[in-house]
């Protein structure tokens, strides 16, 4: 991580240091500066949240690591196609704006999955993309993943010791320049909760429970966009027909599918049927988009 990027995740923090000062009564700044560390050292001791600036610095790394391990796609139409969807569900879902916005990307590679990384970015494959067989179906993977967001599940695993230790860091340091070693330090900490967030997204997995709230949502959120929400249910279903033949992508870092179908089951709203003509748009949207 570059001490640029160091400096966009500490920026809120040093801000709340200097605000405090009062320009007027310059003679005393070494008594404000004072006074703003201790309160900043109180706040990391106490383990604040993580904002939702440093969110988005923080999946901006994400996603520059997961760019390192796979290539986007270069078929423009699909892209667009693939945000307007993403979008238009963003805006129903429980949390419609970030601090930098949403963004949706396609991997080229035949593996089937999605990524969220921390603060609205989220990756699609075009493996997953094949697998789905409507707008509403895509539209619900890329539900899932909004709620992943909606929820900080990515940014919930980065352990706390670390971040709280990188906070400690800050507040003792917030009124001068950092040393080398400091910067060493704090960058050393940064990395490593990007390396948690990574590790879970790419190799680990959310936990079961986190799974099963994202189908719950995702399922919601459908509904609020005027999309079938049984979409969930016919996508899960034709992923668990596929299970046997791949056991990596979504397999290896989600429950079993089978189980996410079993929960979400009896938590599919119930909607009013949707018009032909919006069925016959979507069927068009999608065909001249992915096939």
């Amino acid at each position: 991580m570059t001490k640029k990027c160091l400096a966009l995740l500490c920026a809120p923090l040093l801000l709340a240091a200097l605000v405090s000062c009062d320009t007027s009564s310059f003679g005393n700044i070494s008594q404000h500066i004072g006074t703003a560390m201790t309160v900043v050292d109180q706040t990391s001791r106490a383990s604040r949240p993580i904002t939702d600036e440093e969110e988005y610095y923080v999946g901006r790394a994400v996603a520059a690591k997961i760019l390192g391990s796979y290539q986007l796609t270069t078929n423009a139409q699909l892209t667009r196609y693939v945000n307007l969807i993403g979008r238009t569900v963003a805006l129903n879902s429980d949390k419609p704006f970030t601090y930098g916005g949403y963004h949706f990307a396609i991997l080229e590679t035949n593996e089937i999955n999605a990524f969220a990384a921390p603060g609205g970015t989220i990756f699609i494959t075009s493996g997953m993309i094949r697998t789905t067989a409507s707008e509403d179906e895509l539209a619900a993977v890329l539900a899932h993943e909004v709620a992943h967001i909606c929820k900080r599940d990515g940014i919930a695993a980065i352990k706390s010791a670390r971040w709280t230790e990188a906070l400690t860091v800050i507040g003792a340091t917030a009124a001068r320049n950092y040393t080398s070693g400091e910067v060493s330090q704090l960058v050393s900490l940064f990395e490593g909760s990007i390396d948690d967030v990574f590790k879970t997204l790419v190799v680990n997995g959310y936990g079961r429970s986190q799974e099963y709230a994202a189908d719950e949502s995702a399922a919601q959120t459908l509904a609020k966009c005027g999309y079938d929400p049984r979409a969930l249910l016919s996508f899960l279903k034709r992923l668990e027909q596929r299970s046997g033949s791949s056991g990596g992508g979504i397999m290896a870092t989600h429950p079993a599918t089978g189980d996410r179908i079993e929960n979400v089951s009896g938590k599919i709203p119930s909607t009013a049927p949707i018009h032909p003509r919006a069925i016959e748009a979507r069927a068009a949207r999608y065909g001249a988009a992915v096939r």
